[in-house]
């Protein structure tokens, strides 16, 4: 009798440890979702970054081609969205260091072609960037309630709008383009474009307007 109280009791044991740590094979509820969540916004900040990155490589050399093909406000214009991109993928570097990563820019081959070519190939990637990309990794930073990453984001996505109507703006009035009649301003903290020096702080992050870079 007293063997068989025991062995009782040594089951009874395991059996309440095994309980205890939810069967030995599962995680915690809610944890196992929440770790996914976390790598979801880690790789969305991640892809962004190479993007970013490789979209201020891009624009840079899309200058150098207006510049040959004698459309120079268009090479500035390309200039200064280049730089607002490269801002934009520091944003993304800082929040993913923050997370406890790190990243370093994967440059692609960059396919350059006329002027023309080139301007609508930047609104057709602004586009996807604002319209479809962006809302994408802000709705899922919002679920992980990742308020750095919605704010890099929502930085990214609003001063991509604006670059597709500038580069639109150019290629209505291509004609037009040889001749710098103005510079443009970059928010360094941002990225928004202007094309006008600006009185007043940045509308999207209140940057001091003394602040802004001119691109000339």
């Amino acid at each position: 009798m007293k063997k068989t109280l025991t062995l009782f009791a040594l089951l009874f044991a395991l059996t309440a440890a095994l309980v205890s740590c939810g069967g030995g094979d599962k995680a915690p509820e809610g944890g196992q979702d929440e770790a996914v969540q976390n790598n979801i916004v880690m790789d969305n900040l991640m892809a962004a970054f190479q993007g970013e990155s490789n979209a201020a490589n891009k624009y840079k050399m899309f200058a150098e081609a207006a510049d040959k093909e004698g459309y120079k406000q268009v090479a500035v214009l390309f200039r200064a969205a280049s730089k607002a991109e490269e801002i934009h993928a520091n944003n993304h570097l800082e929040v993913i260091k923050k997370m406890g990563g790190d990243a370093t820019a994967n440059l692609e081959t960059v396919d350059v072609k006329t002027t023309e070519e080139n301007l609508q190939a930047a609104i057709d990637g602004e586009t996807y960037e604002f319209e479809t990309m962006y809302p994408e990794f802000i709705e899922n930073a919002k679920k992980e309630r990742n308020t750095d990453a919605m704010r890099t984001f929502n930085y990214a996505t609003t001063v991509e709008k604006d670059h597709a109507k500038l580069y639109q703006e150019a290629l209505t009035d291509l004609a037009n383009q040889k001749v710098i009649s103005h510079s443009f301003w970059v928010c360094p903290v941002c990225g928004e474009t202007f094309k006008e020096a600006q009185n007043a702080p940045c509308p999207i992050c209140a940057t001091s307007n003394e602040e802004f870079i001119e691109i000339k």
